[in-house]
């Protein structure tokens, strides 16, 4: 990769967010914003190889896709009034900030909007800012490409047909947003845990931060909502492991494997406090919360032995009540394997099939049961399975080994 390719694809993860949010701010259309901002890279990958990189290279891409944004509403039938708003970007005063200062999370806010399904507000605001591909948010909802590119199509349909208004929410909006809000951050953060890409590098630490960064954003604003405090609490957990998860070879370390002295203590401490001080207030817990209780139980033991499994079921049962999906029921039975063996978990996981089959952890579970009751051929099988279904090439190289070491 040349310094020049190098320079954009830098540009590109730091500036794509800042400069959508400014044209959809100024010009009122998120697809205007994000089509006028990919012209911009577009023209800077054409430009900058003769031309050289700008001293500014984000005032560049901002001024170049207010261009192109202007040039779009030109060419457009509604010339007049589109011709006014664009005006604004030079003449008029700029629209209030509201409540969020930060200008990717005001955006996340903006398109959670509550007239959209949670699933279809989520997924759209994925594609649209948290910068996912499609193949990627389809793998986080465990759907095919093709439908998760026709919902998202659908999303943005429904926007214009019902003038849903993209309008920055006031801080009292604030709360009946957060949910979505939190889902999209979660899934950002899953996917720079364990990336779905191939090409990609298996762990993503420009998503895992990103997503703390935000959450860390959204306590400031609703310091009292237990849920939020719950999702950066499992975050930081998750993230203080990102130094064990994956060996000198490339190869992914699952949990047990770990060398746990690699292990982030400052970040395990501010996630134990923030899961005390939620246990403390007496509320039952939200879905991140108890997730956040489950890893908190995990990050406390000295190593896999001294784990306590039956505080992790406890806490299972609790989340199975408040999210009965394939995929709780699904980490419920791994857990119930360490307490009442890989045959009771098996029949436990083996139930999901017809909700889980094109889930590849769902087959690296049933490869683990068989492999511990030593019906080898039959791990095999569901190891190749899962080798088949799952993208992160650090994953692969694990199931690969584990299949390959079984007689």
């Amino acid at each position: 990769m040349s310094d020049v390719e190098e320079a954009i694809t830098r540009v590109h993860h730091e500036e794509w967010a800042r400069v959508v949010a400014a044209l959809t701010r100024r010009f009122g259309d998120l697809d205007i914003a994000e089509d006028s901002t990919a012209e911009a890279f577009a023209t800077a990958v054409e430009r900058w190889p003769a031309d050289g990189v700008p001293p500014n290279p984000g005032a560049w891409l901002t001024t170049t896709a207010n261009h192109k944004a202007i040039d779009r509403l030109r060419r457009e039938n509604k010339r007049d009034d589109k011709q006014k708003e664009a005006q604004m970007v030079y003449d008029g005063p700029p629209e209030p900030l509201g409540a969020i200062d930060d200008d990717r999370l005001r955006l996340i806010f903006t398109c959670c909007h509550p007239a959209l399904a949670m699933e279809t507000r989520v997924a759209l605001t994925l594609r649209m800012i948290g910068g996912l591909t499609v193949p990627e948010i389809a793998s986080a909802f465990l759907v095919q490409e093709t439908a998760m590119g026709q919902r998202i199509t659908r999303a943005k349909a429904k926007i214009k047909a019902a003038r849903i208004p993209y309008r920055v929410p006031a801080k009292e909006d604030l709360p009946t947003r957060v949910s979505g809000v939190l889902a999209v951050i979660f899934l950002v953060f899953n996917e720079g845990y364990l990336a779905t890409g191939p090409d990609s590098d298996p762990i993503r630490h420009d998503l895992t931060a990103e997503a703390i960064r935000l959450a860390r954003l959204i306590r400031t604003l609703l310091p009292t909502d237990g849920e939020v405090a719950g999702l950066l609490a499992l975050m930081l957990m998750s993230e203080a492991r990102r130094p064990a998860r994956v060996s000198a070879s490339g190869e992914l370390v699952t949990l047990d494997e770990q060398d746990r002295s690699a292990w982030d203590v400052a970040l395990i401490a501010e996630g134990h406090q923030l899961v005390r001080e939620r246990l403390a207030t007496g509320i039952a817990p939200g879905r991140y919360q108890i997730l956040a209780a489950i890893n908190a139980v995990h990050t406390s033991a000295r190593d896999a032995r001294t784990t306590d499994w039956s505080q992790i079921v406890a806490l299972y049962d609790q989340l199975v009540r408040i999210d009965p999906s394939p995929i709780v029921v699904l980490n419920r039975a791994i857990a119930t394997a360490e307490l009442d063996g890989p045959e009771v978990a098996l029949a436990a996981v083996d139930r999901l099939e017809d909700s889980l089959s094109g889930y590849h952890a769902y087959h690296v579970t049933r490869a683990e049961m068989l492999r511990r009751l030593c019906r080898s051929q039959e791990s095999r099988a569901a190891y190749d399975k899962a080798i088949e279904l799952a993208g992160n090439t650090a994953e692969v190289a694990n199931l690969t080994r584990r299949r390959d070491q079984l007689k």
